[in-house]
């Protein structure tokens, strides 16, 4: 049940991807706003599918430290569950992801309408400049800054690899710093097709001050981070023995 769950799942969810991309193509020509409105709702029905069909919900741990207007939000990535299923927590999200997904057709084209912070990993200090420059933008327009400190999905367990990135727009920017952890990896596997049923958990942390020195704040996000993402990870084992 567990792999035709997932496989239905798996044909469900590209298939609803793809209408919205193909559907959705007004959206282009529509208000900034009105589009992100129609990637909730998109992320939203994707959640609901995978509740459905797989038997995978998710619960927020919290909410009071999510932000409203202008902040920096970075935690852990473990899976692509959370490249959607964060968005509409938050009210106005820029997320920070790496450039390679703008070329994917359809799917590529709407990231400059929804104006999120693609990022070239491979352009060095050049693309440190332009994810400066366009987190600073997003943070006049009030908008959350949501960026994963390690560029990459990473499975649980593995050895934390947290880039200067998160650093770099904190001290650019002097706004405070929501962390969160998760553990979407023991539930939806990076690179894997199953789908486990459970509970993926999201937990924002108390904020981190705005002005702490550069160091610091690196130290202090990857302790609250790594600490309670160990803890939801270790939960989410024993609970449900993955």
């Amino acid at each position: 049940m567990l792999l035709l769950r997932s496989l239905v799942f798996n044909v469900v969810f590209y298939l609803n991807l793809a209408l919205f991309l193909i559907f959705g193509a007004p959206f282009f020509v529509t208000p900034r706003r009105w589009s992100i409105a129609a990637l909730k709702l998109w992320a939203r029905t994707s959640l609901w599918l995978l509740k459905a069909i797989c038997g995978t919900r998710f619960e927020v741990r919290g909410r009071q430290h999510i932000p409203h207007g202008a902040a920096l939000v970075a935690g852990k990535h473990q899976s692509f569950w959370e490249t959607f299923a964060l968005i509409p927590l938050f009210d106005d999200p820029a997320i920070v992801l790496k450039r390679e997904l703008t070329y994917i057709p359809l799917f590529g084209w709407f990231i400059p309408k929804f104006q999120m912070i693609p990022v070239a990993r491979t352009a060095g200090t050049a693309a440190l400049k332009n994810m400066l420059a366009r987190a600073e933008s997003a943070a006049r327009d009030q908008r959350q800054i949501v960026i994963f400190p390690e560029g990459t999905r990473r499975p649980p367990g593995a050895p934390p690899d947290y880039k200067p990135g998160a650093a770099a727009i904190y001290g650019r920017l002097s706004l405070p710093c929501v962390p969160f952890a998760l553990n979407s990896g023991c539930y939806w596997p990076r690179r894997r097709f199953l789908r486990y049923p459970g509970v993926i958990v999201v937990e924002f942390l108390p904020a981190l001050p705005a002005g702490l020195p550069r160091k610091l704040f690196a130290v202090a996000l990857k302790t609250a981070i790594e600490t309670a993402t160990a803890a939801l990870v270790a939960e989410a084992q024993k609970e449900n023995k993955i």
